[in-house]
C-alpha cells in the first residue's frame, strides 16, 4: 500500500488513490487538529508554570513534578510544530500539482479543439482562398475607380484652354463694370457753358443813377 493509502485509508492493491481534492481536504482538517491541540498544550504549559512557582519554595516534589510536564508539553508542541510544517508543505504541494493537472487538462482540452477545427483545412487551399479574396478585392476597386470616374460621351477638353478662356471673360466683365462706373460719375458733372454772360441793360443803369441822386437830395434837405 502507498503512503498516501496508510494516510489516507486508501484500499490495497488495484484501489482506486484518493483525488487531490480529497487529500488537501484532509490535509486541512489535519492541520486544524493540531492547532487546537497547541493551543491545549500551551495552556498546559502555563498550569504547570504557575503549579511550579506556587510550590516552589513550600512542596519542592511537586514544584519538580509540575516542571516535568511542563518539559513533556514542550516537546509536544515542538513536535507538532515540525508536523504542522510538513503538513502545510505538503499541502500546498498537491495544491500546485493539482492546479498543474488542471492546467494541462485545459490545454490539452484546447489543443484537441484546435485540432478537431483545422482538420478540415489545407494549407494550399487557404493560400488559394486568400488569393481570391485578394483577387477580388482588387477587382471590386478597379470597378469602383471606373464608376466613379466622370463621363465625358468621348469629348475631351484642354483644362488649359478653358481656364485661359474664363480668365479672359472675368477681364471683359470687370472692364464693362469699369466703364459703367466712370459714366456715371460723368453725368454729375456740370457742362462749362460756350457762350459769354448778356451784359446789364442800358436802363437798368441810368434807374440806378436816378436812385443815387434822390438820395443824395434827401440828405442834403436834411
Amino acid at each position: 500500500m502507498s503512503v498516501f493509502g496508510k494516510l489516507f485509508g486508501g484500499g490495497g492493491k488495484g484501489g482506486k488513490g484518493p483525488s487531490p481534492q480529497d487529500a488537501i481536504q484532509k490535509l486541512r482538517d489535519t492541520e486544524q487538529m493540531l492547532a487546537k491541540k497547541q493551543d491545549f498544550l500551551e495552556k498546559k504549559i502555563d498550569q504547570e508554570l504557575i503549579t511550579a512557582k506556587k510550590n516552589g519554595t513550600k512542596n519542592k516534589r511537586a514544584a519538580l513534578q509540575a516542571l516535568k510536564r511542563k518539559k513533556r508539553y514542550e516537546n509536544q508542541l515542538t513536535q507538532i510544530d515540525g508536523t504542522l510544517s510538513t503538513i502545510e508543505f505538503q499541502r500546498e504541494a498537491l495544491e500546485n500539482a493539482n492546479t498543474n493537472t488542471e492546467v494541462l487538462k485545459n490545454m490539452g482540452f484546447a489543443a484537441k479543439a484546435m485540432k478537431a477545427a483545422h482538420e478540415n483545412m489545407d494549407i494550399d487551399k487557404v493560400d488559394d482562398l486568400m488569393q481570391d479574396i485578394t483577387e477580388q478585392q482588387e477587382l471590386a476597386q478597379e470597378i469602383s475607380d471606373a464608376i466613379s470616374k466622370p463621363v465625358g460621351f468621348g469629348e475631351e477638353f484642354d483644362e488649359d484652354e478653358l481656364l485661359a478662356e474664363l480668365d479672359e471673360l472675368e477681364q471683359e466683365e470687370l472692364d464693362k463694370n469699369l466703364l459703367e462706373i466712370g459714366g456715371t460719375e460723368d453725368a454729375h458733372l456740370p457742362n462749362v457753358p460756350s457762350t459769354s454772360l448778356p451784359s446789364r441793360p442800358a436802363k437798368e443803369d441810368e434807374d440806378e443813377d436816378d436812385m443815387d441822386d434822390l438820395q443824395r437830395w434827401a440828405m442834403e434837405a436834411m
